[in-house]
C-alpha cells in the first residue's frame, strides 16, 4: 500500500551503530550539526540508508574523507549510500548540515521557543536535526558538543566538559534518537538532589525562564516522590549522577521522557497557588512521575518499532496511575481514569478512529499517539496485574528488567516474561493488544436453593478492517452483598475466555445483590438490567468504592436519557444523591466525584447505543434541569456541603484540602441554578487560589452571566499566558450554545491570541470542542468555525492539526442535518491544497 508502513515488513537494520558524536553550531537561521557515526555491517555490506528531512548536506565524508557525489543518493526523505562506496569492516561516517531552527513551526527537531532552543524527537523528529537511521531498535551513545553564547547549554547524560561558548556532554547508556534532546537558552535553575536506595546522590534542576522560579517548587518534590515511590514499587533506581527538567512555551505534547534530559510544556511545570487549581498540580505530579518511569520502561527499555508503542507507553501510564493512587488520591484515582478511559478512548473504539493497542499498520505515526495506545495499553497492563495478584505481577516485571535491559522490545517479549514468571498460557489474552473495538459483557443472573449463577456473554462489535472478534480473556471481580448491604462473598476474580460462561456461588442463604466488575477490573461495557432500586442500593452499601461511584453515576445517565426523551427526574436517584450527600463516612472527593453528572457527550454515546438519535440541545436541556431539581431538593444539604467545605488557612494542593474544593464547587454548581450565581459571584470575589477564583469563573459563563468578573480576570492576569489558558477554555467549553461560536470567534480574532502556540489553540478550539451542543450546533456554524483552524494550522503544525480534528469523530451518531455540515466541514479540509500527510490521513479516516 502506497505510503503505508505495515508491522509484517519489519527487518531489523542492517548495520550497529557503536556511537555517534554530534556537533552542534546554533544559529536562529543556520545551526550546522556535524554527525561523525561509528558504523559496523551487521551481516555484509549492504545499502546505507540514513532518514533526513528539510536538511540542507554540506558535505558527507568516509574515514574522514570526502566522499564523491556519485556514491550517494539525496532525496526529500533522506541520504542513501551505495554499498559499492562503503567498506567491508568498521568505519566512520560523517555528515555536515544545516538547519533553520527559527523556522521550524512544527515543533519537531530542534526549533526555537521564544528565543531558546529546544528538541522533540518522538516519533521521527531526529531526521530532521541529522541525517541517521531513525527509528527506535537502533540505539547507541551519544557525545554532543554544543556551541552557542547563550548561558545554558544542555544535552543527555553527564556534563563532560565546559567553557566560553560551549558544554559537551556524555550518555554512558545507549538510546534511540528519539530521546535524544538539546536545550540551549537564558534559563535559571530551582535545584535539589536525591539520594538513591544505595546511597547515590543525584543532582536535580528544574530550569525555567527568568521570572518562573517560584513556581517551580511543587515540580521538584514530585520529581523527588516519585524518585522514591519507583525504587520502593519496582525496585528502579535513577542510573545518572543528574536529572534535569525543562519548562518549554511551545510543545506540542505534554512532556518527553529524553534521558537525563526532560523537556515539558510549561503549564506541566509552573504551578503557584494564586495561578494554578488542584487539577493543575495533580497532573504536573502525575506527568513528571510519568517522564521519570520511563526512565526504565522506555528509555532503558523501549520499543522495537512504533507499532510497539503501547509497550512503553502502556506500562508507564499504569505506572504513573498506580503512583498518584499510592500518594494521592486512592480509589478517587481509579474513578478518575475510568472517566478519562470513557470519554476518550471508548469514543475512539466506538468510530472510524478505532485502532487495536498495537497496530499492524499506519501512514503517520504521530497520528497514533492515542487514548488507545496510552490509556487502554495501561488497562491491559491492570488486567495482567489483576490475573497475576501483586506478587505475580512484581515477579514478572522483575524479569522483564533482567531479561530486557537494553534492548527494545515487542509485545510477544512482553507476554513471554508473564507467561514463563506464572507458568500461564497467555496466548488468548493477547488479543487485548491485536484487536480494536470495545468488549460489551452482558450478564444474566439466577438464584435457586442456596445457589446463585452469573452467566456472561462477550460480543465486540465490527471496527474497521476486523468484522470477526474472537472471545477475550476478560477478568472480572466480583463481590456479592446481602439484603442488608453486608458483603456476604468477598471481591473474587472470575476469568472469562469464551464467549458465554457461567459462574457459581453456593451456600448463599438469600438471593445477593451482585457487584460486577469491581475496580473496573476489564475495559468493557457491562451490561445488565438492573432496577433504579437495586443501584441506590449499591451507591448506598457497594464495599467497593469504584461500584458504588459506577452506581450512581448509572442512576444519573439513565435519568438524563430518559430526561432528554421528555421524561421527569427519576425519584430514586433524586432519593439517593440526598443519602449520598448525608453520608459523612464518605470523604468530601468522593462525594464530590458522585455529584457531578455526566457530560453531554456521554449521554449522547448511551443514547445512540440505543439507537436513538441524540439531540444536543435536549441534552442539555436535560442535563440543567437535572441540577436544577437535585438544586431544589436538596438545598439546605447542598447549602451546608457548600458552606461546610471551605478550606482556611493558607492553600495546600494536598489531596484532603483538594477534596473539600472539589465538593464545595461540585454543590455550588448545583446551587447556581437556583441563585443565578449569586454565590459563584461572591466566592470569585473572596477567592484566594486558582482552584476557586476559575471555578466560580467558569459557574458564572455557564450561566450566561459573569461579564465584570471576566473583563477583572483578563485585567489581573492578562500577562500570564498560561493562566489567560484557562480564561479562554472557560468561555470556549461552557458559553451557552447559542453564543459559543460567536465567543470564540471574537477571542480568536483580538490580537492577544497567539494561535500559532499549541496551549494557547488548544485551550481555546478544544475547549469548543468540549461544548457539546456548542459544537454540534444545528445550523453547523460550529463544525464550519473548527474546519477554518484546522485548515490554518495545518501548514505550521500539522501534528497539533491532526489531533485536534478528532473532534469529528462522533459526527455520524447525530442527526441528518448535523451529519451534512459536518460532513461538509470534513470535505473541505480534505479539499485543501497542500493539506499535510498527518491532517490527511485523519480527515480520510473520519469521512470512511
Amino acid at each position: 500500500m502506497d505510503g503505508v508502513t505495515l508491522l509484517s515488513d519489519y527487518k531489523p537494520y542492517p548495520y550497529e551503530i557503536e556511537k555517534i558524536s554530534l556537533v552542534f553550531q546554533l544559529a536562529p537561521e543556520a545551526t550546522k550539526v556535524r554527525a561523525t557515526l561509528a558504523m559496523t555491517p551487521r551481516d555484509g555490506v549492504a545499502d546505507l540508508h540514513l532518514d533526513g528531512e528539510d536538511l540542507k548536506l554540506l558535505g558527507v565524508a568516509l574515514n574522514g574523507a570526502p566522499l564523491a557525489a556519485e556514491a550517494y543518493t539525496l532525496t526529500t526523505t533522506g541520504l542513501t549510500i551505495a554499498a559499492s562506496a562503503l567498506p567491508e569492516g568498521a568505519f566512520e561516517l560523517q555528515t555536515e548540515v544545516e538547519i533553520a531552527p527559527a523556522k521550524n513551526t512544527a515543533l519537531e527537531g530542534l526549533y526555537m521557543s521564544n528565543g531558546m532552543y529546544c528538541t522533540q524527537c518522538e516519533a521521527e523528529g531526529f531526521r530532521k536535526i541529522t541525517f541517521y537511521p531513525d527509528r527506535p531498535d537502533v540505539m547507541t551513545r551519544f557525545h554532543v558538543r554544543i556551541e552557542s553564547d547563550l548561558p545554558v547549554l544542555l544535552s543527555n547524560g553527564n556534563p563532560v566538559g565546559q567553557g566560553a561558548g560551549f558544554a559537551e556532554w556524555d550518555d554512558p547508556w545507549p538510546k534511540p534518537a528519539y530521546l535524544f534532546a538539546l536545550v540551549a537558552g537564558d534559563l535559571r535553575a530551582t535545584s535539589g538532589s536525591f539520594t538513591t536506595a544505595s546511597g547515590r546522590k543525584v543532582d536535580l534542576n528544574i530550569w525555567v525562564r527568568p521570572g518562573d522560579e517560584d513556581r517551580c517548587d511543587f515540580a521538584l518534590a514530585s520529581l523527588q516522590r516519585s524518585m522514591k515511590w519507583d525504587e520502593e514499587a519496582y525496585g528502579r533506581e535513577y542510573d545518572l549522577d543528574l536529572f534535569n527538567i525543562v519548562a518549554v512555551d511551545d510543545f506540542n505534547m505534554g512532556a518527553m521522557e529524553n534521558k537525563g534530559l526532560n523537556i515539558f510544556n510549561s503549564k506541566l511545570v509552573l504551578a503557584s497557588p494564586e495561578t494554578a487549581t488542584d487539577t493543575d498540580y495533580e497532573r504536573i505530579e502525575a506527568v513528571i512521575a510519568h517522564e521519570y518511569f520511563h526512565n526504565w520502561t522506555g528509555n532503558r527499555i523501549t520499543c522495537r518499532d512504533w507499532f510497539q508503542l503501547c509497550l512503553k507507553e502502556g506500562l508507564t501510564v499504569y505506572r504513573d496511575q498506580s503512583f498518584t493512587r499510592d500518594v494521592r488520591l486512592g480509589a478517587l484515582k481509579r474513578i478518575d481514569d475510568v472517566a478519562m478511559l470513557r470519554a476518550r478512548q471508548f469514543r475512539e473504539d466506538a468510530g472510524p478512529l478505532a485502532h487495536p493497542p498495537r497496530p499492524s499498520s499506519y501512514r503517520e505515526i504521530n497520528n497514533f499517539y492515542t487514548a488507545t495506545v496510552y490509556e487502554k495499553g495501561a488497562e491491559v497492563v491492570g488486567m495482567l496485574a489483576t490475573l497475576l495478584g501483586a506478587e505475580g505481577y512484581r515477579k514478572a516485571l522483575d524479569l522483564y528488567f533482567e531479561r530486557h535491559d537494553g534492548q527494545a522490545c515487542t509485545i510477544e517479549d512482553w507476554i513471554k516474561v508473564f507467561e514463563d514468571a506464572s507458568g500461564r498460557d497467555l496466548g488468548q489474552f493477547k488479543l487485548w493488544y491485536t484487536q480494536a473495538g470495545t468488549p460489551h459483557l452482558s450478564v444474566s443472573e439466577q438464584f435457586e436453593n442456596g445457589t446463585y449463577t452469573l452467566t456472561f456473554e462477550q460480543v465486540t462489535a465490527p471496527t474497521p478492517g476486523e468484522p470477526e472478534k474472537p472471545p477475550r480473556h476478560i477478568p472480572t471481580a466480583v463481590g456479592l452483598l446481602g439484603q442488608n448491604g453486608d458483603e456476604v462473598v468477598p471481591t473474587q476474580v472470575l476469568e472469562m475466555t469464551k464467549g458465554r460462561q457461567s459462574f457459581t456461588f453456593t451456600g448463599l442463604a438469600a438471593k445477593p445483590v451482585p457487584s460486577i466488575l469491581r475496580g473496573f477490573s476489564a475495559p468493557v461495557v457491562l451490561e445488565r438490567d438492573t432496577t433504579p432500586a437495586e443501584q441506590a442500593f449499591l451507591l448506598a452499601h457497594d464495599t467497593d468504592p469504584f461500584n458504588r461511584w459506577e452506581a450512581g453515576r448509572n442512576l444519573a445517565r439513565d435519568t438524563l436519557m430518559a430526561m432528554a426523551q421528555g421524561a421527569t427526574p427519576a425519584p430514586d436517584y433524586l432519593e439517593a444523591v440526598g443519602q449520598m450527600l448525608a453520608d459523612d463516612a464518605a470523604t468530601p472527593g468522593f462525594r464530590a466525584a458522585c455529584l457531578r453528572l455526566p457530560g453531554e457527550d456521554e449521554i449522547a454515546a448511551a443514547l445512540a447505543k440505543k439507537d436513538v438519535v441524540p439531540d444536543p440541545d435536549a441534552i442539555r436541556a436535560a442535563r440543567r434541569g437535572l441540577m436544577a431539581t437535585l438544586a431544589q431538593r436538596h438545598e439546605a444539604a447542598l447549602v451546608g456541603a457548600y458552606e461546610g467545605s471551605a478550606v482556611p488557612g493558607p492553600y495546600s494542593p494536598d489531596a484532603a484540602p483538594a477534596g473539600k474544593r472539589a465538593l464545595r464547587l461540585a454543590a455550588l454548581a448545583l446551587l447556581s441554578t437556583l441563585d443565578q450565581g449569586r454565590r459563584a459571584s461572591a466566592l470569585y470575589a473572596e477567592a484566594t487560589n486558582m482552584t476557586e477564583s476559575i471555578g466560580a469563573l467558569g459557574l458564572l459563563v455557564a450561566q450566561g452571566a459573569g461579564q465584570a468578573e471576566l473583563t477583572a480576570f483578563a485585567a489581573r492576569w492578562g500577562a500570564d499566558p498560561l493562566v489567560m489558558d484557562k480564561w479562554r477554555s472557560v468561555q470556549a467549553m461552557l458559553s451557552p450554545p447559542e453564543t459559543a461560536v460567536e465567543v470564540v470567534t471574537a477571542i480568536a480574532e483580538s490580537g492577544a491570541f497567539e494561535w500559532k502556540n499549541p496551549n494557547r489553540f488548544r485551550s481555546l478550539l478544544g475547549g469548543f470542542a468540549a461544548n457539546h451542543a456548542g459544537f454540534h450546533r444545528a445550523d453547523g456554524a460550529g463544525y464550519a468555525l473548527f474546519a477554518d483552524w484546522l485548515i490554518k494550522l495545518d501548514p505550521l503544525n500539522p501534528q497539533t492539526a491532526a489531533r485536534m480534528s478528532t473532534a469529528f469523530e462522533t459526527w455520524r451518531r447525530y442527526d441528518a442535518t448535523r451529519q451534512t455540515h459536518a460532513k461538509a466541514a470534513l470535505e473541505r479540509i480534505a479539499g485543501t491544497q497542500g493539506l499535510s500527510r498527518d491532517l490527511s490521513e485523519m480527515v480520510g479516516r473520519l469521512l470512511g
